[in-house]
């Protein structure tokens, strides 16, 4: 029989944990040719995530990593795909917005002959239209600049095979963008679409900006592409094309009695060419900072403890 895993991560969902492993088990059990293990990778909760885990690990097949700080939910999701030995893996969010309604869909897919089956949001409940606007621009702009077709709306929950998820743990990235990652693997890959939920209940865990969705995008921006550094060039050529221009009109200016604007002029080309130079400083910036990140040598994440109930 196969095995399925299931990969969570999760800070702080005590009011989620419940209905999303009710619903989850309602429909694995509809798999009559799987088993599964549901793999819960706790980021150092503080409220009563674990014990209620531990309560259901004595019916059902769980297995809780406990991480031995908050390392977010990045490192989590390493941790728990290291962790998982199903024939298929699926990662996913323990809030609800994901419906595990949709895993038997993924499922067929995978006994299709899929090896990566991601999940594309044909709607999002829930979520502002401003917040929307700048996700489908971030996807363009990913796309456009990555030498990986990133399908828009495409997000973390998916499907990979035992083969597959094996050719990315071997992988020694430190900081890696896996929505970008599962497609540069290659091999059989399609999609499965759904609606996404609003949260079941809560609010979302990311600690500021730079750990949530702005960080996915600099993430998935540099991580498969270069082009950035490249725009710099290119804007680098315009501004001295532009300098040389400005020269030749003062010079021009000058002998043909023609007024020049005072300071602000000055001041106006001096602040374009400063956030410009500024602004590429910052992208080459974020390519040595993930130099330095790889280099350091240090683990994604140190794992407290392991509780499990049932090898597979």
């Amino acid at each position: 029989m196969k095995v399925l895993s299931i990969v969570l991560s999760f800070r702080n969902e005590e009011k989620n944990i419940p209905e999303l492993i009710k619903r989850l088990t309602e429909t694995l059990k509809k798999l009559s040719d799987w088993e599964y293990q549901l793999i819960f990778v706790n980021d150092d909760s503080t409220d009563n995530s674990e014990q209620i885990l531990l309560e259901k690990q004595k019916i059902f097949p769980i297995k809780i990593i406990n991480m031995s700080r908050r390392f977010g939910n990045l490192p989590c999701v390493l941790a728990g795909l290291k962790n998982a030995t199903g024939d298929a893996i699926i990662y996913m969010d323990s809030d609800l917005q994901d419906p595990p309604e949709i895993i038997p869909d993924l499922i067929k897919k995978f006994e299709e002959g899929y090896e990566v089956v991601h999940t594309k949001r044909t709607k999002r409940l829930g979520e502002n239209k401003i917040k929307m606007l700048l996700t489908k621009v971030a996807y363009l702009a990913i796309n456009k600049t990555s030498n990986i077709p990133l399908g828009v709306n495409v997000g973390d929950f998916k499907l990979l095979s035992k083969n597959v998820l094996n050719h990315m743990n071997s992988l020694t990235e430190f900081n890696p963008y896996l929505r970008g990652l599962s497609v540069w693997v290659g091999f059989k890959q399609t999609h499965v679409e759904y609606v996404r939920q609003a949260r079941f209940s809560g609010d979302s865990k990311f600690r500021n900006l730079f750990s949530g969705p702005f960080a996915e995008f600099i993430r998935g921006i540099t991580s498969f592409s270069t082009s950035l550094l490249y725009l710099g060039i290119f804007f680098g050529l315009i501004a001295i094309l532009f300098s040389i221009l400005l020269t030749i009109y003062a010079f021009y200016a000058k002998f043909s009695g023609i007024a020049i604007p005072g300071s602000s002029g000055i001041l106006i080309v001096s602040c374009f060419f400063s956030g410009t130079i500024l602004t590429f400083l910052g992208i080459i910036g974020i390519y040595i900072a993930r130099i330095y990140e790889q280099t350091q040598g240090r683990p994604h994440y140190i794992i407290k403890s392991i509780k499990d109930n049932k090898k597979l």
